[in-house]
């Protein structure tokens, strides 16, 4: 039960710094920062794991912090980038009627 707790703040600190890193304005509630920063971790601890090699020795886990911050911050980017939204904050062209 004390790890899903360490799990959800360390996902909200991470999922928060991540906003404020990226350029440009996420609105996010914050259940789907809470969801950014446990993905982050998520996605922290694979890309820690395969620069480190950390899959043959222990298996898949999550991140510590600082890899949950940077999986976040990667999240975060290909959420703007699938999303459409601009580092300006922009989220679509306006087109003409």
């Amino acid at each position: 039960m004390l790890s899903l707790l360490w799990l959800l703040v360390v996902g909200l600190i991470a999922g928060l710094l991540a906003r404020a890193l990226v350029p440009g304005k996420d609105s996010m509630s914050l259940v789907a920062t809470l969801l950014l920063g446990v993905s982050g971790s998520v996605v922290g601890g694979l890309v820690l794991g395969l620069l480190f090699g950390g899959f043959r020795d222990r298996g898949f886990s999550p991140a510590g912090i600082i890899g949950s911050v940077i999986g976040a911050v990667i999240v975060l980017l290909v959420y703007n980038r699938i999303s459409g939204r601009r580092a300006s904050g922009t989220t679509a062209r306006r087109g003409t009627t």
